[in-house]
């Protein structure tokens, strides 16, 4: 794997996907005040029977725009709010624990790790923490920097990866915090959320009153929410391109910072393995055992998407495949799986 071509092409990646997500929010603002003004424009026609152009209120365009950016700054601010407290305070509330190294060799074994591949990321190593009660192979990391930063890792890694499989899952996680991924998810799914609430703004102002009626401002909201929802569909579809690229990212600086190939490409094997036993992708919510929606896209492997361009994740194949140039094939556990 050439992962310092794999690492520039993500970054290239991402800043294109960033730069259209900027344009999307421009043109949507663009959109939702050209729908807006024609609506105005028609309501006036209709009062005075198209006799006369009318023009425009005072601040029209101003506070149109202000309420739009309004929504996606409140969605930004609502969603990262998440991160208050630090990540710790996060991995508590999806159940994971502090590791205990004094009393268990395979959190030991975890905490070894994470010294050592701080040393080799030149990080302030995060803070180990274990899901006890996750028997899938999974983990995330969480925190807005390296100073509040944990990695969190489940019980069925900690049971069934060999030691070097461990640290190429836990140097995929360090990439994360390395590379500033987790602020930039959040902040992207804020603004997501945001384009979400004007959506429902515009379905709220469309739905009829206690007698079955629809009012006047139905008129301004089905405009809202047909733009609304243009907008709220492209931000979704740019957000999950974007976590797509930072985790083959993440899946080269894991391969750079533990020099191996297998330890990262043994875990995906592994995975896929536990996705074919529980039955394929359609059912990998099951398999993740981790449902709270605020460390989905944190996740090394997150939840089955309807569709592959809502998936936060690329698919397996494709990630073995550049990380090891090869096609996917199913992984055999070994039959003695060491602990330390």
């Amino acid at each position: 794997m050439r992962f310092f071509e794999h690492q520039q092409e993500a970054r290239s990646q991402t800043l294109r996907l960033l730069l259209l997500f900027a344009v999307t929010i421009v043109a949507l603002v663009l959109a939702m005040n050209a729908a807006l003004a024609l609506v105005w424009q028609m309501a006036s026609g209709a009062l005075t029977g198209f006799s006369a152009w009318r023009g425009y209120p005072q601040h029209f365009f101003a506070v149109n725009t202000g309420v739009i950016l309004l929504f996606v700054l409140g969605g930004w601010w609502l969603e990262t709010s998440n991160l208050r407290g630090g990540g710790e305070k996060l991995a508590r509330r999806v159940g994971a624990r502090e590791a205990w190294p004094a009393s268990r060799d395979d959190e030991q074994r975890l905490c070894n790790i994470i010294d050592e591949l701080a040393i080799a990321a030149s990080l302030k190593p995060p803070l180990a923490m274990v899901l006890p009660r996750v028997d899938s192979i999974n983990a995330f990391a969480a925190g807005w920097d390296e100073g509040d930063a944990v990695v969190a890792v489940t019980q069925g890694a900690l049971d069934r990866l060999t030691r070097d499989e461990l640290m190429g899952l836990v140097a995929h996680e360090f990439s994360h915090i390395r590379e500033g991924d987790i602020r930039l998810n959040m902040r992207l799914a804020g603004m997501v959320f945001g384009l979400e609430m004007l959506f429902n703004l515009g379905r709220t102002l469309c739905e009829p009153n206690d007698a079955g009626r629809r009012t006047v401002v139905a008129i301004p909201g089905f405009a809202i929410e047909i733009v609304g929802s243009l907008g709220w569909l492209a931000g979704r579809v740019l957000k999950a391109a974007v976590s797509r690229q930072r985790e083959f990212l993440a899946d080269a600086r894991a391969v750079q910072f533990t020099r191996s190939r297998q330890g990262l490409a043994g875990v995906l094997r592994k995975i896929a393995q536990e996705l074919d036993a529980a039955g394929g992708a359609a059912r990998a919510g099951r398999s993740t055992a981790i449902v709270d929606p605020a460390v989905q896209h944190m996740l090394l492997v997150g939840t089955a998407a309807d569709h592959r361009w809502f998936a936060s994740h690329p698919p397996l194949a494709e990630r073995i495949r550049r990380i090891e140039g090869l096609s996917a094939r199913p992984h055999t556990l070994p039959a003695d799986t060491p602990t330390l």
